[in-house]
């Protein structure tokens, strides 16, 4: 765990994040093919693809994310996506939040940043009308999503608002 001797601080993502943002996004997305045992497809280019994404939606209110920093160094990830689909028993406002980008770096983990980021990003979601937070989580992020009361639902997760 890192040591640094700074209070970890929290705030939301800046266009002026992105560049920092999105490596660690391809980090997170590495990480979890390796773990998952596949092999990272080379003829697959993420970054142009995920600044258009970020920077389009960041700009309509439709994706949201919070950030963990030691400093002026950002150490972990969150984002949420909102999307809309027909209202159904479960989620009677047709709105979605759909939970992405959690990573923390490595010399971070098991510090509660994850949570905390968590509690964040879907607090947003709430406050957006979501009727429900869906994840496709990765191994390593089961324990934390489950934890904080994401129930198994078919391929996604869901936590309930």
């Amino acid at each position: 765990m890192a040591d640094t001797g700074k209070q970890i601080t929290y705030r939301k993502l800046k266009e002026t994040d992105l560049d920092v943002f999105i490596n660690m996004r391809i980090t997170q997305l590495s990480e979890e093919y390796e773990v998952a045992g596949r092999e990272i497809p080379k003829d697959v280019e993420l970054e142009y693809s995920l600044r258009e994404y970020y920077r389009k939606h960041m700009a309509e209110g439709t994706f949201v994310s919070w950030l963990a920093l030691d400093g002026d160094k950002i150490i972990g990830t969150s984002g949420m996506s909102y999307v809309e689909k027909p209202p159904y028993f479960s989620c009677p406002t047709g709105r979605l939040g759909l939970l992405s980008s959690m990573y923390t770096d490595p010399g971070y983990r098991r510090m509660g940043i994850g949570k905390e980021l968590l509690h964040r990003v879907v607090e947003e979601a709430r406050n957006y009308g979501c009727g429900s937070v869906w994840i496709t989580a990765s191994d390593m992020g089961v324990k934390l999503y489950t934890a904080f009361g994401f129930e198994h639902n078919g391929n996604f997760m869901q936590y309930k608002l």
